[in-house]
Formats: structure tokens, sequence, C-alpha cells
């Protein structure tokens, strides 16, 4: 079974591809959203004003990013099946439950030196609920009860500049070990087999991320077939791949594509992987 140093030479090849990318080892008040009832907003009677938050401020936020593990974001252990997809006009504070102080930052580029893409769920206000790439705990520190794969914050939506949002979404069924494209009205488009985590380093369930970045890097076995970055993560171990990627949860190419075989990823053959990359990023991605 190939371990998952997958991401820390991925990350260093992106690095080298993309000079100046730097890789670790591997607006306005709008209306609620159908799935408003879905998100883990605080009961508040109108939404907060947005508190201003000074440069220097900002720089010094922790940047919440895929190996960044920040304890003031909130868990987002929900499913939902409908987004809003943004990119950012700079680097934005992202807020805790309370919305008081800022707790995190969002930078406009990201580790590839792209624009950031940003997952909207709901609007309040002049807020945005928004999920986010970063870890809120590790799981060792959580008491053998499982980390939260995914995490939500909340940034001002003056920050934010609508990019078109995808019309499909990625559905993993562990139980079926298969990967799913499911169009606008909910019916499966597409339907794929599909190798999931182990017994031991399950492949997180029961909650949605989305597809975050993706890259090729032909080192690391999985020849022309890009590496699809989710936001999801381990809640089983902290980096059960044995590297230094924050236990990411990646939908990518293996020979071996079908059982419980990984350590946490999603393993598709070379036509699977073709379609997950023909959706854009910002994607969602729920896994049952």
């Amino acid at each position: 079974m190939r371990r998952r140093t997958i991401w820390i030479t991925a990350g260093a090849a992106a690095a080298l591809v993309l000079a100046a990318a730097t890789v670790p080892l591997l607006g306005g008040a709008g209306p609620t959203r159908a799935d408003a009832a879905a998100t883990p907003s605080p009961t508040v009677a109108s939404a907060p004003a947005v508190p201003a938050v000074d440069p220097a401020t900002l720089a010094a936020l922790p940047e919440a990013r895929y190996s960044a593990v920040i304890g003031g974001l909130m868990p987002f252990d929900r499913t939902v099946t409908s987004d809003t997809v943004f990119q950012l006009r700079a680097d934005a504070p992202l807020f805790g439950a309370a919305r008081t102080e800022p707790v995190a930052r969002f930078a406009a580029s990201d580790f590839l030196r792209q624009p950031t893409t940003v997952v909207g769920l709901r609007r309040d206000g002049d807020w945005e609920l928004v999920l986010t790439p970063a870890r809120q705990q590790l799981p060792s520190a959580a008491g053998g009860a499982g980390a939260p794969a995914q995490t939500a914050a909340w940034v001002p939506a003056a920050s934010l500049r609508e990019v078109s949002t995808p019309r499909a979404r990625v559905v993993i069924s562990t139980k079926d070990q298969s990967v799913s494209i499911v169009g606008p009205t909910g019916a499966v488009t597409k339907r794929f087999g599909a190798g999931v985590g182990t017994a031991d380093t399950p492949t997180p369930t029961g909650v949605t991320g989305y597809l975050e970045q993706r890259y090729v890097d032909p080192t690391q076995g999985t020849g022309d077939h890009p590496i699809q970055l989710t936001s999801l993560h381990s809640s089983a171990a902290d980096e059960p791949y044995g590297g230094h990627d924050g236990g990411l949860i990646g939908i990518h190419w293996n020979a071996t594509d079908s059982g419980a075989v990984s350590h946490g990823c999603v393993r598709l053959d070379a036509e699977a992987v073709a379609a997950v990359n023909a959706l854009p990023l910002g994607t969602l991605v729920t896994v049952e």
C-alpha cells in the first residue's frame, strides 16, 4: 500500500514549478440561503457589526491554510447541498461564533499563489459564513472522540467577490465505496467505484467540504492525473500518512482503487479522476 507521502513531495514540486510559492512539506446584506438551518450559526436577534481590524493585527493572525490548526474556528459537521463561491478582494479576517475578535486570516492567494477559493454557505447582514481549509483541533487532542474534519468561520462580506458557483457536487459513499457526481436537480450524472479509508484510518463521514485546489505531480506515481485537494482532514489521526500535510483528505488516482485500502484519501481510476478534475474549484464534496 502506498503511504501518503504524496502530499509532501507534491507540495515541493508545486513550489519548484511556481517559484514564488511556499508549500510546506508534505458584498453587503443578502437573503438567507435555503440551507441556512443546517449551518452552525449562533442565535442572535440581528447580525453584529463587523469590527475594524487594522492591517498590523490582520497580518499577525494565523493563516487558515490546509496545514494549520486554529482553535477559534468553528467545527462544521454537517452536510449541505448548495453554496456560493467567492474570491477575496484582499487578505481578510476570520471570526468565530461570537464575531467579536478575529481568530485567523484568509490569504487572498493560496499556497500555489492562485486566488483563494472561498465557499460561502449563508449571508447574515454584513457577514458570510464560509468553510475553511484549516483544522480546529488535532485528533490527538480530542480524547478519542474524533476531531472535526471540516471547519467554518465568519468573514466580512465586503471582503468577498462572487465568482461562478458550481452547479454539480461530489458525493462519496464509504459504504458503497463509490464517488458520484450529482447534478443541480439531485440526479446522479456519473458514478465510479472508489478506494476509501481503512477501519484504522477512515475517510471522515457525515460532513461536507469542497475542492480546494489541484495540481499534477508525476513523481508521486499518479502519472498525469491531477491530485484533487479537498478542505477535509482526517478525524482519526494527526498525520495518518506519515508526512506533514495536516492529514488532508485528497481524491487521486491509484492503481488500487477499490476497497478499504487508504489512509483516508479517496482513490479513483483515470476516468473518475478526469471527471472530478473537470469540476471547478469550490465544488462541494460530501462524504456519507
